[in-house]
């Protein structure tokens, strides 16, 4: 029954997220550790198409490791990727450089059996839509953002001249990319625009650190984390930051607003990211997200009940979006 359930949730993904047509190159790239969801969804692919490659490659050592050189080139030559591997290669050149020969793209980091048969994956993708690509107006068009959180969070920063990043869940277009299910909408700030103070106070779903014991304080200067503050996982963090011996890793590479009501918040990235309500920065590299720098890792610090005023204006008010959009979301919550 298990595996029933899992090949509903891999058809999702293939047809309605994927868009797969008959005839089209999909290039599945796994690990593994994920390797029960790579093959529903190599499954699920081949009931559309003929052209279905199952790569597999040992777990990358951190997230944000370039995957191997046979591997990028497969990514390099596929129509739709699908990537459920352990440790993300979203933020990788080998993501960048197929998504520029005119792939789809559907990243599937840390993605478990469990995610194809309940969660985030089943929520109303279509409904959500607007209000993913809404937010993503607004930050394309912002320049001054000023992001505060009950918890501790505020922060300023630019993201004049930089494009948004709608990730709806649904990819349509060559050099289209979306996570699945964590819809959310992001920026890139500008370099060296960043300053204030984050306090992650719900996960970092990265580095098997997950749910946050007690909050993560990252002081914020120049664009730059200067500091690190917390519990055991905060030190875990820091440690592991340091042992790069790369000042880029602590880039503010992102501002991104998870906006998917059905997915819980356990540990897990593409669930945590997407939670409702919730926001995260992201730190490190940010080629893929409209910035430039490129570097070893790339992680997120997310943070409940979020307000972000945009050149002055409020949009989102303790993790409720005040938009026209969002009303199919709270109507649903109700």
């Amino acid at each position: 029954m298990k595996d029933l359930l899992m090949m509903r949730g891999a058809r999702r993904l293939v047809n309605m997220c994927a868009n797969v047509k008959a005839g089209e190159q999909v290039v599945i790239v796994t690990d593994f550790a994920t390797f029960d969801v790579a093959k529903a969804v190599a499954m699920a692919s081949l009931e559309v198409t003929e052209n279905v490659n199952l790569l597999t490659m040992p777990p990358r050592s951190i997230d944000g490791e370039e995957p191997s050189e046979p591997i990028a080139a497969a990514m390099a030559k596929a129509d739709v990727i699908f990537t459920p591997v352990r440790q993300s290669i979203t933020h990788t050149l080998a993501t960048k450089n197929a998504l520029g020969a005119g792939a789809r793209a559907i990243m599937l980091t840390q993605y478990n059996p469990e995610m194809l048969v309940r969660g985030g994956l089943y929520a109303d993708f279509e409904a959500i839509e607007p209000l993913c690509r809404r937010v993503g107006e607004l930050l394309a068009s912002a320049d001054q953002v000023h992001l505060v959180a009950p918890g501790g969070t505020d922060l300023r920063l630019s993201v004049k001249g930089r494009p948004s990043n709608p990730h709806c869940g649904i990819v349509r277009q060559s050099g289209d990319f979306t996570t699945v299910p964590n819809i959310e909408t992001s920026s890139s700030p500008v370099i060296g625009s960043s300053e204030g103070v984050i306090v992650a106070d719900a996960s970092v779903p990265y580095y098997e650190i997950g749910l946050l014991k007690q909050p993560i304080r990252f002081e914020v200067r120049g664009g730059r984390v200067q500091n690190i503050d917390g519990g055991s996982q905060a030190t875990q963090l820091e440690t592991l930051l340091r042992s790069q011996n790369a000042p880029e890793v602590y880039n503010i590479a992102q501002i991104s607003f998870g906006l998917n009501p059905q997915c819980p918040m356990e540990g897990v990235m593409l669930h945590d990211e997407g939670v409702y309500g919730t926001a995260h920065i992201g730190i490190g590299t940010s080629v893929l997200l409209g910035g430039e720098v490129k570097t070893l890792t790339h992680f997120d610090a997310l943070m409940w009940r979020p307000t972000l005023t945009l050149d002055g204006e409020v949009v989102l008010r303790d993790g409720r979006w005040l938009l026209p959009e969002a009303d199919v979301i709270h109507a649903q919550a109700a």
